[in-house]
């Protein structure tokens, strides 16, 4: 086990992030102290981080309109100058988390390794694995330096787990003199309206390919989504084309889905999808070549034309 180990925490609607459970989780059983490093006012989410282990959070308070990423990064760099250093920090693969940790990188001096997708502790050390060649083959790999390893961690890669801990001590993190990085600021956030369940935390998911045909076929794979209660999804190709937004995809450079149910529609399953949504607990491939890639990982395949499936699917459920 390793002495202490320092998880990136973010909010999302005032809320403890499920990419930050996920590494809390993780980071229990690798470490006898977990603590929290963010930019927010942790007041509000302490009891939900020690509920979920973490026994301190680190925060620099309300930054208002700035970059998290600058505060953030100065602040634990100054801190891990002062004395006050984990044996490594875990940060999630999202965009505050992958600025958060470049700048930490320069600011310490130490790489980072991303796209982590397990880690554990071997000879006193983290080892964490990554997927490569497009998730083909996975390479193990460590820290050999001095300096407290920092590892972006992909999303749905670990379970939450609470604990019922006490609340997490909230402890102020000081942030220097920032300079000119200090004054870029958000200046407009823009949220895309949805419907219905949020794609990486939906229970089912069902997701559209180039097999649909065209742009307004899509529209099956909304209808069915709705009648299931679930999520829609899409394959990098239709997104490329224009069919949807970028905001639906699921693949390697999309997003990483683990829906109790994922419903492959005209997918043919390249290594790029797979990536995404392969961790699935039951996955159902509706293809019309019996050949596609897909049906490798699928436990439910139906050959067939999606454009004859898909409505008798509909009104089966919309009949129920």
């Amino acid at each position: 086990m390793l002495d202490k180990i320092w998880v990136y925490g973010e909010t999302s609607d005032g809320a403890v992030s499920t990419i930050t459970l996920e590494m809390l989780a993780k980071a229990r059983t690798m470490a006898n102290t977990v603590e929290v490093f963010c930019g927010s006012d942790a007041t509000g989410i302490a009891a939900e981080l020690g509920d979920h282990g973490a026994t301190a959070v680190h925060a620099t308070g309300d930054l208002g309109e700035a970059m998290q990423g600058v505060a953030v990064a100065s602040a634990v760099a100054a801190a891990v100058s002062n004395g006050t250093a984990p044996n490594a920090f875990m940060l999630g693969t999202t965009y505050d988390g992958r600025d958060v940790a470049a700048r930490l990188s320069v600011k310490l001096g130490a790489p980072v390794l991303s796209n982590v997708v397990d880690l554990e502790v071997a000879d006193n050390a983290l080892q964490g694995t990554e997927p490569v060649f497009g998730g083909v083959k996975n390479v193990v790999s460590a820290f050999t330096g001095t300096t407290p390893g920092i590892w972006l961690v992909r999303p749905k890669s670990f379970e939450p787990a609470p604990t019922g801990g006490s609340p997490a001590a909230v402890n102020p993190l000081a942030v220097p003199e920032l300079g000119n990085t200090g004054t870029a600021k958000v200046i407009e956030r823009t949220t895309e309206e949805s419907e219905g369940p949020k794609l990486d935390e939906a229970a089912v998911v069902v997701s559209g390919g180039r097999g649909l045909g065209s742009a307004e076929a899509y529209s099956m794979i909304e209808q069915l989504a709705a009648a299931a209660g679930a999520a829609p999804g899409a394959s990098r190709a239709i997104v490329d084309a224009g069919w949807v937004p970028y905001s639906y995809q699921v693949g390697q450079t999309g997003k990483v889905v683990k829906p109790t149910v994922y419903i492959a529609c005209g997918i043919s399953g390249a290594t790029q999808h797979l990536v995404g949504m392969k961790g699935s607990k039951n996955i159902i491939a509706i293809n019309k070549d019996e050949e596609a890639p897909i049906f490798s990982v699928a436990d439910l395949g139906i050959v067939g034309d999606v454009h004859k499936v898909l409505p008798k699917l509909i009104e089966a459920l919309n009949s129920r």
